[in-house]
């Protein structure tokens, strides 16, 4: 089932309050989607060098992979950016809506102020060539069943798609040592999202199990942001970075 099947391929709202354009970009981000925002907005660039763009109507694109595109009316290049690898938050303040991509090496912030929202869309997408050339969750899930010491050495696939009360965990099994252990799978880089995903599992395996029993929550994907590195040690969950490679 490809993305578009699960879920409607375009969300969009016109003319938007700044809580509910809000709210719909903190969706889009969750889902993986790419995320449009057209409307009048001020551009702050702090970083390496420093910039602003008075207010003025303009067209803003978030990728899943963490690039921003900040575009006018006028030519192919965007007039402000931030390359793959970067966090996007949106939030409210002062009555408008604000939109945060943020960049840790080097250090670079870019901040558009939307002080009029005209629409924001949402869009499930599902590249086949990517899909081709990247691979799927599930390649990755394959590689680890036909070869579990790519996880870590003693470890014990038990079941995939394991029910808990906060959903189905993508790998269930037991480390060297007896442990109960979470893997969340993810085909691309992630962030602090899928750290809480992962959290969630962990919590209610735990909550499923026995009061003594220890239960670790793995994350597989082919990196992580800084942030969501921070948030993995905060909570005493690990990362192992694997491609899903297909055919491998």
């Amino acid at each position: 089932m490809t993305a578009s099947e699960r879920e409607p391929p375009v969300r969009t709202l016109e003319a938007p309050s700044p809580e509910a354009a809000r709210d719909a970009i903190d969706d889009g981000i969750a889902r993986g989607a790419l995320v449009t925002v057209f409307g009048r907005c001020t551009v702050d660039y702090d970083g390496r060098a420093s910039s602003t763009l008075d207010a003025g109507d303009r067209h803003v694109m978030l990728k899943p992979d963490g690039a921003a595109l900040v575009h006018t009316a006028e030519g192919q290049q965007p007039v402000n950016w931030q390359p793959p690898g970067c966090e996007h938050e949106a939030f409210c303040a002062d009555g408008a809506l604000c939109l945060r991509s943020l960049r840790s090496t080097p250090d670079e912030r870019l901040l558009v102020t939307f002080e009029r929202v005209v629409q924001v869309s949402t869009f499930a997408m599902d590249d086949p060539g990517e899909l081709a050339l990247v691979g799927t969750e599930a390649d990755l899930r394959d590689r680890i069943l036909d070869d579990p010491d790519l996880l870590e050495p003693g470890f014990t696939p038990l079941a995939t798609e394991r029910d808990t009360s906060a959903g189905a965990i993508d790998v269930y099994g037991e480390d060297d040592d007896g442990n109960a252990v979470v893997v969340e799978l993810k085909r691309r880089r992630v962030g602090p999202d899928a750290v809480s995903q992962l959290r969630r599992y962990v919590d209610a395996l735990s909550r499923d199990l026995h009061a003594d029993a220890a239960v670790r929550g793995i994350l597989v994907a082919p990196s992580v942001t800084d942030r969501a590195e921070r948030l993995l040690a905060r909570h005493g969950l690990e990362f192992v970075p694997l491609e899903p490679t297909v055919g491998d």
